[in-house]
């Protein structure tokens, strides 16, 4: 990743499955640590595995608990890029596409080029300490990567230019 890109994990595993009776405070703490991240970001890459043909349960869980209730997500205008994987052939083609359905939705503008789908994902591609160990794979997500910074650059210069 390019210097002036600083990224960070922020977790889901621990979000409570969304529910609209919680939507008043208090709200769970996951909850609000987990808006609160998303909120300070500058944009959101979303490096994800694809589970028949979509997106993982965890994944949407997240989703739907940072862009409720209607009206307040902290998704919007936010930058996105989409990562998808998958052993098989096809890098997770059919979750890359809904997930970007729901970028839409969320009003995420979302780069287009270039796009990531990480086919024939395995043991030999990855160190135990999740280091990149094929040079393709490097290169392509170094060039994402560097796509991604001039990405966020535009969309949140243009927002400045807005205010």
């Amino acid at each position: 990743m390019p210097d002036s890109l600083h990224c960070r994990i922020v977790e889901i595993a621990d979000l409570p499955l969304y529910d609209p009776d919680l939507d008043n405070d208090p709200r769970p703490e996951p909850w609000v640590r987990f808006r609160r991240e998303i909120a300070e970001a500058d944009g959101v890459l979303f490096v994800t595995p694809e589970y028949n043909r979509s997106i993982p349960g965890a994944l949407k869980n997240a989703i739907d608990v940072g862009s409720r209730p209607y009206g307040k997500s902290v998704f919007s205008k936010k930058p996105a890029a989409i990562v998808t994987a998958s052993p098989g052939s096809l890098g997770g083609f059919g979750c890359n596409h809904h997930l970007r359905q729901c970028c839409v939705f969320l009003d995420m503008p979302t780069m287009q080029q270039p796009e990531a789908y990480l086919s024939n994902i395995s043991d030999e591609k990855f160190g135990r300490d999740g280091a990149i160990l094929d040079e393709s794979l490097a290169k392509l997500l170094g060039k994402l990567g560097q796509a991604y910074a001039g990405w966020v650059d535009l969309i949140t210069a243009g927002r400045a230019g807005l205010a």
